[in-house]
């Protein structure tokens, strides 16, 4: 575990001189982290790039294994947690999505505070950190009563068999009533999660007939055209054998201190479900580091991709798109940055830090760190430097059709800073 520095000199130091110890590195012979600089202003900004994390270096447990669109891998948070915090430190996400900074703090003994206006990140999140009994989750599993006289309200057949699409109509109604009662409890809870995750995707671990990437569900007319060309049709799924596999799989690495500890982080956890630029729930001064990666501008439809998983679990899906924050012109997403980074300066302790990702978007044409590092500055934060971390593309990003630097980045960059 990497020794907690919280003088910022010492982080400094700790990034200029990192070497990642792997056999294969990013630089010949193990050398350190390149360092140039940034002029803003009268300022000069470090600017330090590195391999300081994958997946090489330590393997993410097992329970982050949620699909979510445009979200950062575990290393990433677990690198400033360890360097920058303590036990019982507060850790929050304004934008948490399916909760990665929120379960790796819980993994190593931090409180959390999760805040998406999103509410599948709820769903997604709160769920992961009170681990179920396998045997309760199956005799739960066993009560749920399949039903032959529902309907979806919408047409699904290009999607799911229909035996398969009768189970996927009795969770659905069995979630209504369980909420409707105030019954919904923890076991529900998670078998909502695990379903909600395993309704399209392109293997027979999945509810539908083959189709994209589980982070995202196609419109039917489009599922279709992949129907025909692939000359396919959906063949039947047992969706509680599914659930089960998946939620032995979800916590195969978890031990029962780990799972005590998750557990302990539930107790203490808040969850919000609110504008990120206005968390009046939230105690001035409580956070010690905020790790967060926003939405990027109108790269991402989050209501589009998600339509299938709303409608699911019952939920408004053009009251979640009027909420979503997608900006269309940079001006704007500075604006509503601006916001945010005011709150995020409230709520920041006197030493706290936040970590903030952004990437490369319009062809590379405009790099958003460099307007997050000026948004952060006008706001109160000192900003320590802009961190780096090389790594190859992966097979997402391929996916996306991001195939060089111009067109996307197999970079993550993190503006870094700190409230003094």
């Amino acid at each position: 575990m990497i020794e907690s520095k919280k003088n910022k000199f010492d982080i400094l130091r700790h990034l200029t001189e990192f070497t990642y110890m792997e056999s294969s590195t990013l630089f010949e012979n193990g050398k350190a982290t390149i360092v140039s600089s940034k002029e803003v202003g009268e300022k000069s900004i470090p600017t330090f790039t590195n391999e300081f994390w994958t997946a090489r270096q330590r393997q993410a447990s097992n329970i982050h294994e949620i699909s979510y669109r445009a979200c950062f891998k575990p290393q990433l948070p677990r690198f400033f947690i360890e360097l920058l915090t303590e036990p019982d430190d507060f850790i929050y996400d304004p934008f948490s999505g399916r909760g990665t900074t929120i379960i790796e703090a819980a993994l190593l003994n931090r409180n959390v505070i999760s805040n998406d206006i999103n509410p599948l990140s709820e769903i997604f999140c709160k769920p992961r950190l009170l681990i179920p009994d396998m045997q309760m989750l199956e005799s739960r599993l066993k009560t749920i009563e399949v039903k032959k006289d529902l309907s979806s309200g919408i047409d699904l057949d290009m999607f799911f068999e229909r035996e398969t699409l009768n189970e996927i109509l009795s969770l659905r109604d069995y979630f209504i009533n369980r909420k409707k009662s105030g019954s919904e409890d923890e076991i529900d809870s998670w078998i909502r999660m695990v379903a909600t995750n395993r309704l399209t995707g392109h293997s027979s671990g999945f509810f539908s007939v083959y189709t994209l990437p589980p982070n995202q569900a196609l419109m039917p007319e489009r599922q279709k055209k992949i129907n025909l060309k692939k000359n396919q049709k959906p063949e039947y799924r047992n969706t509680k054998q599914i659930i089960l596999k998946k939620s032995k799989n979800l916590i195969k690495d978890l031990t029962k201190e780990r799972i005590l500890t998750l557990r302990r982080a539930a107790e203490k956890a808040q969850f919000l479900n609110t504008d990120s630029g206005e968390t009046k729930t939230i105690e001035s001064g409580k956070v010690m580091l905020t790790v967060t990666s926003p939405p990027f501008l109108d790269v991402v439809q989050y209501a589009d991709d998600n339509w299938m998983r709303f409608w699911f679990n019952n939920i408004d899906a053009d009251l979640v798109e009027k909420n979503i924050t997608v900006t269309k012109n940079l001006a704007e997403w500075n604006y509503i940055m601006g916001l945010v980074f005011n709150e995020l300066y409230r709520i920041t302790k006197i030493g706290g830090y936040v970590a903030f990702e952004v990437g490369d978007v319009k062809s590379g044409k405009i790099q958003l760190d460099d307007h997050i590092l000026k948004i952060g500055i006008d706001s109160g934060f000192e900003c320590l430097g802009i961190m780096i971390n090389q790594q190859d593309f992966t097979k997402t990003a391929n996916i996306w059709g991001i195939s060089n630097n111009k067109k996307g980045t197999n970079t993550n960059r993190i503006v870094l800073f700190r409230k003094g």
